[in-house]
């Protein structure tokens, strides 16, 4: 069965002299994530090491490259989710880690538990050997100007969404050669968000959802606009009514729209290896990797496609 990956890094109006640098991020993760599912990973590797690629480029408000709370912190959310058992890890208002989609994981696979937040997840980081990273090697020069002029919440969250200095969430979505699909998203959240904001990221059927009956979802956008409307099960919900993965995304990104006047971005792909990347957001960085091709896009219906190996 043949494998895909596909990744975004976030759904919002990229500004042009950041445009390069997020769609070569984007290229180079999902040529990783999609080299581990050739290797004979499964698809929850190929989401984890996708991930953990855009968490390690400071271009991306995750991991290195996070944003600041309105205290000057870094908090941190993720998940990722086994499309097989249903089984999930997240973490939300984790401080200082440099990859929470693996420490998702862990809670995952070493807890009986599906998120842990704030101090617990920082505790159970350390139980495991998980080290905590100084808030000056996790953010950039150019976050900390961007913060101080921004120290007020209710401006920094209103020009978030508002005017092309934002930044937003990172994730990847993949089915291996079993059949297997998994999601993973991460993310530092808003800047200058209240300390403790949880947005959609780290919870399940909203930033992230897998199941093998019917895809997985990584979403991107207005995290209080997508938990309104439970979007990563919401679309879902469509693929399982018979629409295809690209419809089930556009409907679902419409009524969010609509529903609750919040943009953003979606990547869906489903078990037999149909996928998407869609958004209603003025640009989304995002990638996909199949076969040999890797297909790749910024702009509205862009698509644009070169050799995977080079």
């Amino acid at each position: 069965m043949p494998v895909v990956l596909v990744v975004h890094g976030g759904a919002w109006a990229i500004p042009d002299e950041l445009a390069p640098a997020f769609v070569d991020g984007v290229k180079a993760a999902a040529r990783h994530g999609s080299s581990v599912l050739k290797s004979g990973g499964s698809a929850l590797d190929g989401v984890e090491a996708a991930v953990r690629a855009l968490e390690d480029n400071t271009v991306f408000n995750t991991g290195h490259g996070a944003t600041l709370n309105i205290d000057g912190e870094v908090e941190l959310d993720a998940i990722i989710m086994d499309g097989r058992t249903l089984a999930s890890g997240a973490v939300s208002c984790v401080k200082n880690i440099a990859n929470p989609v693996s420490l998702a994981r862990a809670v995952m696979e070493k807890t009986s538990h599906v998120m842990l937040a704030g101090k617990g997840a920082n505790q159970f980081a350390e139980s495991i050997g998980v080290n905590t990273v100084p808030t000056d090697k996790l953010v950039t020069e150019y976050e900390k100007k961007e913060w101080e002029k921004h120290k007020n919440y209710i401006a920094g969250v209103m020009e978030a969404f508002n005017t092309k200095w934002a930044h937003d969430t990172v994730g990847a979505v993949a089915v291996d050669c079993a059949g297997n699909v998994a999601c993973a998203t991460s993310t530092g959240g808003i800047r200058n968000k209240m300390v403790g904001r949880v947005g959609d990221s780290p919870c399940i059927g909203c930033g992230g959802y897998a199941d093998n009956s019917s895809g997985a979802v990584s979403c991107s956008g207005h995290g209080e606009s997508i938990l309104k409307v439970t979007l990563a099960r919401l679309i879902l919900s469509h693929v399982e009514q018979g629409r295809s993965v690209a419809d089930a995304s556009q409907l679902s990104l419409q009524h969010m729209g609509e529903r609750v006047q919040g943009a953003g971005g979606a990547i869906v792909v489903s078990p037999s290896g149909q996928w998407a990347a869609t958004f209603t957001s003025e640009r989304m960085a995002w990638a996909a990797a199949e076969d040999d091709v890797l297909w790749f896009g910024l702009n509205p219906k862009e698509m644009l496609k070169e050799k995977l190996s080079q």
